[in-house]
C-alpha cells in the first residue's frame, strides 16, 4: 500500500499523487508497487532492504539518496509467544521525497498519518527524519511501561501460584526485552553515525532534536537493561516460591493422609475375626468411634503446634 501525504494549510493531508516536498509512506508494497517507487529514480535495494525482518539499523548513500534503516518496536499480541518484538523501518530521502518503507502496518507511523503527532513539516526533510527518530525512542519507553505494568500483574499472580504459567508469562516477556536491547544499541550506532556525518548540523534546531533523540535512546537502553535485569532476578525468586507453594500443598495432603489413616487402623484392629476387648459391651462401638476420634484429634493438634499444616 502506498499512501502520499503533504503539508496543506499547516496540516498534514493525503495527497493522491506524488509532488514535490510530499511524503511517501509504503507499507508491504506488492511488486507492483516496488516497481512504481523505483519509477521515481529510487535504488530498487532502498526499497526492499527494509522488507527484510531481520534488518539491521544502518544508513547507507548512493549518489543523493540516502537510506535510513532503523528498528522500532512492533506489538504483536499477549497471545504470541513474543508480545513486544521489533521490526525494521527504513526512511529513504532524496532531493524531493521522504519515503518511509516497512513490512508491517506499525503504530507510531499511525501516530503520523493520523496527525496525532504535531508540527509535523513534510518540506524539512531532515526535521522530518529526527521527529520518526524521537518517536521510535519514545515509542520504546512506552512500551516498556506497558511491560512494566504486565510484569507486576504477574507479580501478584506469582505469589500463590503453584504452576509454571506465570512464570513462562515472564519469559515471553524476557525475550521481549532482549530484543528491545538488541535494536536500541543497532540504532544508536546508527545515530552516532549520522551525528559523524554532520547531516543535521545546517540547523541549529535539528542538531538540538538529534541530541534529544540520543538522550531519549541512551534512557530506553537504560530503561531496557533495568528491567531486564529486574525479570531475571524475578523468575528465579519465583522460581523458588512455586516450589515452596507446592511443597506446602503437598505437606497439607500428606497430614490430612495421616489423619485419616489413623481412624482406619483403628476401625481395622477392632475389625479383626477373633476375640477383642468389649466385644460384648454395648458401648464398643461408640468406645472405637470415640478412641479414633482421640487419636486423630491428637495428631491433628502435634501437627498444628509443628506448623506441618
Amino acid at each position: 500500500m502506498i499512501t502520499y501525504y503533504k503539508n496543506i494549510a499547516a496540516e498534514l493531508q493525503r495527497i493522491p499523487e506524488p509532488i514535490g516536498g510530499c511524503w511517501i509512506n509504503v507499507i508491504n508494497p506488492t511488486p507492483g508497487e516496488i516497481a512504481q517507487i523505483h519509477s521515481l529514480e529510487i535504488p530498487h535495494d532502498y526499497i526492499t532492504y527494509p522488507l527484510d525482518l531481520d534488518e539491521r539499523a544502518r544508513t547507507e548513500r548512493e549518489n543523493s539518496e540516502l537510506l535510513i534503516v532503523l528498528r522500532i518496536p512492533h506489538f504483536q499480541g499477549e497471545a504470541s509467544d513474543i508480545p513486544y518484538s521489533t521490526i525494521p523501518l527504513g526512511i529513504i530521502l532524496t532531493q524531493q521525497y521522504i519515503i518511509t518503507v516497512c513490512k508491517l502496518e506499525n503504530e507510531m507511523l499511525n501516530n503520523f498519518t493520523n496527525g496525532r503527532i504535531r508540527d509535523l513539516s513534510t518540506g524539512k526533510r531532515l526535521r522530518f527524519v529526527l521527529r520518526i527518530l524521537l518517536a521510535t525512542a519514545s515509542g520504546y519507553l512506552g512500551c516498556l511501561r506497558e511491560i512494566t505494568k504486565r510484569v507486576d500483574i504477574l507479580e501478584d499472580e506469582l505469589q500463590q501460584s503453584t504452576r509454571n504459567k506465570e512464570v513462562l508469562e515472564l519469559l515471553k516477556y524476557q525475550k521481549s526485552l532482549t530484543y528491545f536491547a538488541t535494536a536500541l544499541k543497532s540504532n544508536e550506532l546508527m545515530m552516532e553515525r549520522l551525528r559523524r556525518s554532520q547531516l543535521f548540523e545546517t540547523y541549529p534546531e535539528d542538531e538540538d532534536l538529534l541530541e534529544d533523540v540520543l538522550t531519549e535512546n541512551q534512557q530506553a537502553i537504560e530503561m531496557t537493561n533495568i528491567t531486564s535485569n529486574i525479570l531475571s532476578s524475578m523468575m528465579d525468586a519465583f522460581a523458588s516460591i512455586i516450589s515452596n507453594n507446592l511443597n506446602s500443598v503437598m505437606k497439607l495432603l500428606a497430614s490430612i493422609t495421616i489423619l485419616l489413616s489413623l481412624p482406619t487402623m483403628v476401625a481395622s484392629f477392632f475389625g479383626m475375626n477373633v476375640h477383642l476387648p468389649m466385644e460384648s459391651h454395648p458401648l464398643a462401638f461408640l468406645s472405637t468411634i470415640g478412641i479414633s476420634f482421640l487419636i486423630s484429634l491428637t495428631a491433628a493438634y502435634i501437627f498444628w503446634r509443628r506448623d506441618w499444616f
